[in-house]
């Protein structure tokens, strides 16, 4: 369900919006908001991502050796998720997205709505995160839904 007023977004974003994503500012078109559900350290980290309407990440790949990847749950509003090539898909509570190591993506926020997803890295050998390009505004602004 689409929420364009943030408060009326909160009731739905159980998991809490979070902080501001500071560390990450230059990888996001956009403010987004991170709330760590679970201890790094615990060997499988999950966290409440949340997107100002028309938020987005940079296109991005996440690398491994084995294993590895990122699953998205999506919990609240309604979002985009987009791999290099394909056409992009209209994210909403309850979807889940399972990306692969290696592929090229983006995910984020529609324009007219907030969005949260739970992001969990899939643990893995070698794992990194490599931050490419940001998705245009004229790419963007192509998305329908």
């Amino acid at each position: 369900m689409k929420a364009m007023e943030k408060a009326a977004f909160e009731v739905q974003n159980v998991f809490g919006t979070g902080a501001p994503n500071d560390a990450y500012t230059q990888y996001f078109v956009g403010h987004s908001f991170l709330n760590p559900l679970t201890d790094p350290k615990c060997g499988v980290f999950l966290a409440n991502v949340t997107f100002e309407p028309g938020c987005r990440n940079n296109w991005h790949i996440h690398h491994a050796s084995k294993g590895g990847g990122q699953i998205l749950v999506c919990t609240a509003g309604e979002g985009w998720y987009q791999e290099e090539g394909k056409p992009a898909v209209s994210l909403t509570p309850g979807s889940v997205i399972t990306i692969p190591p290696e592929v090229k993506h983006w995910h984020g926020a529609k324009a007219d709505s907030w969005f949260s997803h739970i992001a969990i890295e899939v643990p893995g050998e070698d794992c990194r995160n490599e931050w490419c390009e940001p998705v245009t505004d004229e790419e963007y602004s192509k998305l329908q839904g």
